[in-house]
């Protein structure tokens, strides 16, 4: 049997990633607020893990833009400006058809299973209404996609606008936006796992313009 790293989890899970994960959820889901200023001792506690592995985590989300490491003074938690979700998406569309259209021309049996993971996740988040799990399966749909696509280039610069997304669709969204996004997403889903190049180009047009459409009202208010 091998040994677990030392830096794992019990899940497996590399400590490092894990601290990833977990303050890259409480970013988006507005856990640690827009603006407020945290410290890397606060953020040890509050998560339950060493030292090194949130410090790497840190580093990662500072190059993401979701916070800013400010020397003396802490960690700035990224603001959230309504404008810049227009920003977002603009910068995300392109990449999005790229790795669409990619994952399915590509896609696995590894990458399908994930996929309807995924999906089944966003159905039943639809029908109890749970926002956290929505967004649990919108990140497992993104790493699917980027399983599946088998571009490293598009998926490492897309990984951080959809993170960006998912935390102003979290803020902003509506009594209406669970079951559209969702709906949307199951669609490009369908498309993937049908081998439809075309077809998943369109459903991930669609997807951005969906979301373009609601940072464009936010903008707007």
């Amino acid at each position: 049997m091998l040994n677990k790293s030392p830096n794992a989890g019990e899940s497996g899970e590399p400590a490092a990633a894990k601290a990833y994960r977990t303050l890259e959820r409480m970013i988006v889901t507005l856990e640690l607020a827009p603006g407020s200023i945290a410290t890397e001792g606060s953020l040890i506690e509050r998560i339950g893990l060493g030292r090194t592995p949130v410090r790497e985590a840190i580093q990662r989300l500072a190059l993401e833009g979701l916070l800013e490491i400010r020397p003396r003074a802490g960690l700035a938690i990224a603001s959230l400006h309504p404008g810049d979700w227009v920003r977002v998406i603009d910068a995300r569309w392109g990449l999005e058809l790229v790795l669409a259209r990619s994952a399915a021309r590509y896609v696995t049996s590894e990458a399908a299973g994930r996929f309807h993971v995924a999906a089944i996740g966003m159905q039943d988040a639809v029908v109890a209404n749970e926002v956290l799990a929505y967004l649990e399966a919108d990140k497992a749909m993104d790493e699917a996609l980027a399983l599946a696509a088998e571009n490293p280039f598009a998926a490492r610069c897309a990984a951080p606008l959809q993170t960006h997304s998912r935390r102003f669709w979290y803020r902003y969204r509506t009594e209406t936006s669970l079951a559209e996004a969702a709906g949307q997403h199951v669609l490009l889903i369908q498309a993937i796992l049908h081998g439809d190049e075309t077809a998943a180009d369109q459903e991930a047009d669609r997807l951005m313009t969906l979301l373009r459409a609601h940072a464009e009202a936010v903008a707007r208010r």
